[in-house]
């Protein structure tokens, strides 16, 4: 394989690990703050809270997947 298909391989990875873990992210988060609510989480914080950070960081990385993923379909 060349270099510029290796670098290819590498991107897909990453784009497709980013928007699987920031899917599920955004599910736990949707989960903790509609389910959970006012629970605490091994004494990290309240459910609701932390729910809301997984939902923006996992909102975040889905983005920065379908971002990638379209880099490497025109560039690669």
């Amino acid at each position: 394989m060349t270099k510029k298909a290796w670098g290819g391989w590498v991107l897909a990875t990453i784009a497709l690990s980013a928007f699987v873990i920031g899917g599920i992210s955004v599910m736990a988060g949707l989960i903790m703050v509609g389910f959970m609510g006012a629970r605490d989480i091994w004494g990290w914080g309240e459910a609701r809270s932390i729910g809301y950070l997984f939902f923006l960081v996992g909102a975040c990385l889905s983005v920065f997947g379908v971002l990638a993923m379209r880099i490497m379909r025109n560039r690669y």
